[in-house]
C-alpha cells in the first residue's frame, strides 16, 4: 500500500486497537532509577507505596521487565467511546508552509476531557474500583487531567477530589465546571484545607501555585482519608505505560501505508503524552531495529530537560512524595504563570529522563509567544484550535518542516496533538491583545532552586 494516496485522516478499526499496553522499560538497557524513601534513601518497594497508590498500579510502576500488559476488557470498551483516534496527514499545513516535508499528527482531543489524559484516567480509576476503594485524589494543572479523571470516576461511580493549581483554577473556570458536572470536588491549590497547603501559603503568600503544590495536597488527603488513594496524570512509569496506546495506534496507522517517520515530536511537561507517543518507536530503536529523531519540546519558562539537573528530587513542593531521579529544576521551583498549565512541572518522567541522559532524545525549549504564533497558524490552516501544551509540538514541527524547505529534504515528521484549546481562550485573548510576555528564569534563580535539592544517594 506504500504508493497508495494517503488519506487526510487514517483511522484504525476498533478491532485494530491495541489489546495490550507496551512497557518501554523492558527494552531499556539502563532502567529508570528506582523511587527512593526520602528518609532512608532506600528504594521503595510494593509495601512502601501501598498507602499512596492502588495495588495493581504499584505493580505496573515497579515492573521494568514485562514488555506487554493486557488491557482489561472494561477499559478497552471505554476506550471505544473515543478511540481509535485519527492520525492526520497535515496536507493543508504542508501546502501553507510550501515544505517538501510530510507532516502527520496524532489527534487526541476528540473527547470531552479535550486531551490524551483519559487514556490513563480510566485505567487508574478502573484499578481503584477493582480494589474496592471509595475514591481517589489528584492534582491538575491546566485541568485536562482533572477533567479526564472526573469523567472516569463518574463512569465507574468513584468519588473524585481534585486539587487544581490556583492560577489555572482562576484562568479556566469552565474547565472546573466540567469536572463538577462529572461529580468531582475541585479545590484551588495551595489551599487552607490541608496542612501542607497552609505551610506553602505561609512560605509563599499570594502564590499562584504549581503542580508540585497541588500534588502535595492531594497526597496528604489520600493518605489521611480511609478508602482513598492518590492517582497522578503524568510522570510515573504506569502513566507512560497506559499512554503507550497513543504510540501503538500511531505506528499501526503509519504501517498501513508503509510510512516510516524521520522525526517524532511531542510537548513535554511531566512526560505522559511524549512517552506514550514515542514508546513503540523508541522500543524499535532500543532493540536496534530502526533509527529515529525524538524531540521533546518544553516551555522556556519551565525548562527541566534543557536547563535542569539530573538528580534525585521530590516529586512535589511539599516534600511528602518519594524521591525520583529525573531532570529537575528543584521541587521548590515555582514557574511563572505560563498559559500551558499542563507543562508547568519542575521535573520530568524518570523514563524520559533516563532516555534523554543516554542520548536517545533531543530537547528544545520555546517561548510561549512563538508557541501561540504557531497555534494560530495551525488553527487557521488545519481547522483545530490546539491546546497551548500541544502547540509547543506544533512550533517545533513547523520549525523542522521549514528546515526541510531550506534543504529540500522530504522528511516525514510526526507530532502529538494532545488536545484542544477551547478552555484556553483567556490565553489566546492575551496573545491577541499583545499582553502575553515570555518569562524565562535566570541562571541565578535556577541555581537558588538547585541549592535546595535533597541529599543525593551515593551508590545510585
Amino acid at each position: 500500500m506504500a504508493n497508495e494516496k494517503i488519506p487526510y485522516k487514517i483511522y484504525l478499526t476498533e478491532e485494530e486497537m491495541p489489546k495490550s499496553w507496551y512497557n518501554v522499560r523492558a527494552d531499556m538497557k539502563n532502567k529508570p532509577a528506582p523511587l527512593l524513601n526520602p528518609g532512608t534513601l532506600q528504594p521503595m518497594g510494593f509495601e512502601d507505596l501501598r498507602g499512596v497508590f492502588c495495588d495493581e498500579l504499584i505493580r505496573q510502576e515497579l515492573d521494568n521487565d514485562t514488555a506487554y500488559f493486557p488491557i482489561p476488557e472494561e477499559i478497552r470498551s471505554f476506550y471505544k467511546m473515543y478511540r481509535p483516534s485519527p492520525l492526520v496527514r497535515a496536507y493543508c499545513l504542508e501546502e501553507k508552509l510550501q515544505t517538501p516535508a510530510k507532516i502527520y499528527y496524532k489527534f487526541e482531543g476528540n473527547n470531552t476531557s479535550g486531551s490524551h489524559k483519559l487514556n490513563s484516567a480510566i485505567a487508574q480509576a478502573y484499578y481503584a474500583k477493582e480494589q474496592g476503594l471509595k475514591g481517589v485524589t489528584t492534582e491538575t494543572g491546566a485541568g485536562q487531567w482533572g477533567t479526564a479523571l472526573s469523567m472516569a470516576c463518574g463512569y465507574l461511580g468513584l468519588d473524585c477530589k481534585v486539587y487544581m493549581v490556583k492560577c489555572s483554577y482562576e484562568q479556566k473556570p469552565f474547565r472546573r465546571e466540567v469536572m463538577r458536572t462529572y461529580g468531582a470536588s475541585v479545590t484551588p491549590s495551595p489551599s487552607e484545607s490541608t496542612a501542607v497547603g497552609r505551610k506553602i501559603l505561609a512560605e509563599h503568600p499570594g502564590t499562584t501555585g504549581s503542580l508540585g503544590c497541588a500534588i502535595s495536597e492531594a497526597v496528604e488527603v489520600a493518605t489521611t482519608t480511609p478508602g482513598y488513594r492518590y492517582v497522578l496524570g503524568s510522570v510515573l512509569n504506569q502513566v507512560l505505560l497506559h499512554q503507550s496506546v497513543i504510540g501503538l495506534e500511531t505506528k499501526a496507522a503509519l504501517d498501513k501505508y508503509g510510512v516510516v517517520p524521520d522525526i517524532i515530536i511531542g510537548c513535554a511537561g511531566g512526560g505522559s503524552n511524549l512517552g506514550g507517543l514515542i514508546s513503540p518507536f523508541m522500543g524499535q530503536e532500543l532493540r536496534g531495529e530502526a533509527k529515529y529523531r525524538f524531540i521533546a519540546v518544553e516551555p522556556a519558562s519551565c525548562p527541566s530537560l534543557t536547563r535542569g539537573r539530573y538528580a534525585y528530587d521530590f516529586c512535589d513542593t511539599g516534600m511528602v512524595c518519594p524521591l525520583a531521579k529525573m531532570y529537575t529544576l528543584g521541587s521548590n521551583f515555582i514557574p511563572s504563570a505560563n498559559h500551558a498549565g499542563g507543562l508547568r512541572y519542575h521535573g520530568m518522567s524518570s523514563i524520559l529522563s533516563q532516555l534523554y541522559h543516554d542520548g536517545y532524545m533531543e530537547a528544545r525549549s520555546v517561548e510561549q509567544t512563538s508557541v501561540f504564533e504557531a497555534a494560530e497558524l495551525f488553527a487557521r490552516v488545519e481547522g483545530i484550535l490546539p491546546a497551548p501544551e500541544s502547540s509547543h509540538a506544533i512550533r517545533v514541527a513547523i520549525d523542522e518542516a521549514m528546515k526541510c524547505k531550506e534543504t529540500g529534504e522530504e522528511k516525514t515528521i510526526v507530532f502529538g496533538l494532545t488536545g484542544t484549546g477551547y478552555f484556553d481562550l483567556v490565553a489566546y485573548q492575551k496573545f491577541h491583545d499583545g499582553e502575553m510576555v515570555d518569562v524565562i528564569p535566570t541562571d541565578a534563580e535556577l541555581e537558588e532552586s538547585f541549592a535546595q535539592l535533597p541529599p543525593q544517594p551515593e551508590t545510585l
